[in-house]
């Protein structure tokens, strides 16, 4: 199995939304589709100073985890979408 790697850019907003006022880390993680530990590894990683640019601003962050959630939902919504499209044309054209 292969370790799936992510953008730095993708990191340090996942480290952003970790830190914010009231944020958990596990539901940030499970918002962005990551493990726990990896996500608690960033967040350490960047305490020590290894950051290489500050985070975004308190709406951008909550801006960027609603756009993030509303993408999940849409990319479920167009697998339910072709699983339908997939059931449907077996029951028209029986083989």
């Amino acid at each position: 199995m292969t370790r799936k790697t992510y953008p730095l850019e993708f990191k340090l907003d996942a480290v952003a939304l970790a830190r914010e006022n009231g944020a958990h880390l596990a539901q940030v993680a499970r918002d962005l589709g990551v493990a726990k530990t990896t996500l608690l590894n960033w967040v350490r990683k960047a305490e020590k100073g290894d950051s290489p640019r500050p985070s975004l601003s308190q709406a951008d962050m909550s801006e960027l985890r609603e756009l993030r959630r509303r993408n999940k939902l849409l990319e479920q919504e167009a697998e339910v979408m072709r699983r339908a499209v997939g059931y449907l044309s077996r029951e028209i054209n029986p083989k």
